[in-house]
């Protein structure tokens, strides 16, 4: 377990955030998934996997992140295309990133030559990134008009981490059902459950508050839920920022401070 892990209760409000649960915000519009995190046309829509993640997929023989997927000395050297986006936006993609390195392990660094980083670019439709560190220059797309927010930039940023959706966890079917009538033709796919052995959940239970939730109508055909959750009034798909398993799960994967 981080070292850091042990004082989030005296951290965590320093940034707004109560733990355990999400933190609140002034925009709610910023409060939900955005819809061009399904625009990309990726893996669960905003997910690019290399070819040895889309093997492991189809044959479910070992767990989607490796070690060899994880960023060396917990370290994700990045850059930012600053072309793309405004000062006021790019300030929040790294406010974003701060938050993530105030509540865990990991650092993000601006990229000065390393060769394996996260280019951060906004000139493509949809927010999407590559799934933990696949080598080289990986893109990491958030389109300033719609993927700005501070927990859809998080999202992003924790699929390179490593982290896949939460409905894809082993024990979804206990937590919600799958509306398969509202999903849309040839979309069905990002719905899958998989299996503990190809996605590590840590042991960590299913997660309504994860800012890596699919929202309850993503990939609708129709306008009704196609995540329906089993306890009543429970909010799926929150955009705020990390949540408590969130974080909890962040610190398990890369555990120890340096």
């Amino acid at each position: 377990m981080a070292k850091k892990y042990a004082h989030l209760l005296w951290i965590v409000p320093l940034v707004g955030t109560i733990l355990g649960a999400p933190i609140e915000t002034q925009e709610p519009d910023e409060q939900v998934a955005s819809e061009l995190e399904q625009a990309g046309g990726h893996f669960e829509g905003d997910i690019i996997l290399d070819t040895t993640q889309e093997d492991i997929l189809q044959s479910g023989r070992t767990a989607l992140i490796g070690p060899s997927y994880r960023w060396p000395n917990y370290t994700v050297y990045y850059s930012i295309q600053t072309g793309d986006f405004t000062t006021a936006q790019q300030n929040s993609i790294k406010l974003a990133l701060e938050e993530i390195m105030l509540l865990s392990c990991v650092k993000f660094v601006q990229r000065t030559n390393q060769p394996d980083y996260v280019r951060v670019t906004g000139e493509y439709s949809g927010c999407w990134s590559y799934l933990g560190r696949v080598g080289g220059a990986q893109q990491l797309n958030l389109q300033p008009n719609g993927c700005m927010s501070k927990g859809t930039i998080m999202h992003e940023f924790l699929h390179s981490l490593g982290f896949v959706h939460m409905q894809s966890a082993s024990d979804r079917d206990f937590f919600v059902k799958i509306n398969w009538a509202s999903i849309q033709g040839g979309k069905a796919g990002n719905f899958d459950r998989y299996e503990s052995t190809v996605i590590n959940d840590f042991g960590i239970p299913y997660d309504y508050a994860s800012v890596m939730h699919y929202q309850s109508n993503a990939f609708s055909v129709n306008g009704s839920p196609t995540i329906i959750p089993y306890e009543a009034g429970v909010i799926i798909g929150q955009r705020v920022g990390m949540s408590y398993k969130d974080v909890k799960r962040l610190n398990y994967l890369y555990p120890d401070c340096h």
